[in-house]
């Protein structure tokens, strides 16, 4: 059952509208219903019917039926009329960009005002409309309501698996430009990439000046110091002149751990300069004298490419795939059905 939130409603100054909404609701009600009954009179089951059980409406109610489209005009110009000071306050509030946005938006109060059999159905999509104002303004709750949860639960599963399918379907036609040789690794290099490569060139400077930071740090530089020490260590004992000189007597092994020492601190130096003296304008003449000139005629670089870019639309296919209504109704406690067959989305 809708609550009206008064609260709200007296914050919102729309009592008048409120009041408006409701006997419009009710109008809305009586109209239809009486759209239904006439339709219903006009056939023989009805009036056989009510011949036999309610003889007196059956020719009490014969002028009303043959004067069936005066009176539907009398509501026809109540709902005109509703419809355009909705229209003129919509103009003053300026709630939209354009004065003829109202009745576009609004196209199916006007369909519903031709007094057409089919285009009367479209009088229902006016308490819709209704509800859904006051939805809006949080004056009532339709959230509360079963028939509410019902068809918004199953509105979002027809907008899930058809907007899952557009989806999937929009990503396997990338999948096929790019795999029938579409220059997608061209376009990326000289309209995404290089454009921005001052902006890399900064970031990578930046990077390599923090290492050059960290290097030079006693505490933080010394995992790299010692990977250096004993690589430089290494080299010594396999080169055959400086490896000779643990065979001199006292100070053989002494000269050599100095030597190592000495080249460690040298190595270590020089990587630190060579970080901090890193700059973008640097990093830019080394791409442009090394990597533009770099053509990988004789690798599968691009195969490598192409490949992790499929890899990467068909993980966000198999994420799209996924139908999560299901697990809505899984939460909710209700059985869900496995299929048996492999969704083909």
């Amino acid at each position: 059952m809708l609550r009206i939130n008064r609260t709200r409603l007296r914050e919102s100054h729309e009592t008048p509208w409120l009041i408006l909404d409701l006997v419009m609701l009710g109008l809305l009600l009586i109209n239809l219903a009486w759209l239904v009954f006439d339709a219903l009179y006009a056939t023989t089951s009805m009036q056989y019917l009510l011949d036999r059980y309610w003889p007196s409406l059956l020719y009490a109610y014969a002028p009303v039926h043959k004067n069936f489209l005066l009176i539907d005009l009398g509501f026809i110009a109540i709902f005109f009329v509703e419809f355009c000071v909705r229209w003129a306050v919509s103009l003053a509030r300026k709630e939209h960009l354009r004065w003829y946005f109202f009745p576009v938006l609004h196209w199916y109060d006007i369909v519903g005002l031709i007094p057409l059999g089919a285009t009367r159905l479209f009088r229902f999509l006016r308490i819709f409309s209704i509800l859904h104002r006051l939805h809006k303004q949080q004056i009532v709750d339709l959230n509360n309501t079963r028939i509410y949860r019902f068809f918004a639960f199953y509105y979002d599963v027809f907008v899930e698996e058809l907007s899952d399918r557009i989806v999937v379907k929009v990503l396997s036609d990338i999948q096929k430009d790019v795999a029938n040789g579409s220059p997608l690794i061209d376009k990326i290099t000289h309209q995404v990439l290089s454009p921005r490569q001052p902006v890399l060139a900064r970031w990578m400077a930046g990077v390599m000046q923090h290492m050059g930071d960290k290097l030079a740090d006693d505490e933080q530089g010394g995992v790299i110091r010692e990977h250096v020490r004993q690589s430089v260590g290494k080299a010594v004992k396999d080169n055959p002149q400086l490896g000779n000189l643990h065979y001199l007597p006292v100070i053989g092994k002494t000269i050599e751990s100095t030597l190592e020492q000495t080249i460690t601190d040298i190595v270590t130096a020089s990587l630190v300069n060579l970080l901090h003296d890193v700059d973008d304008k640097r990093i830019n003449q080394f791409v442009e004298a090394s990597v533009d000139g770099y053509k990988p005629d004789n690798d599968n670089l691009d195969k490598e490419v192409l490949q992790v870019i499929n890899e990467c639309f068909e993980l966000v296919k198999g994420h799209v795939r996924q139908q999560r209504w299901k697990t809505t109704l899984a939460n909710r406690g209700h059985v869900v059905p496995t299929p048996q067959n492999t969704d083909t989305r």
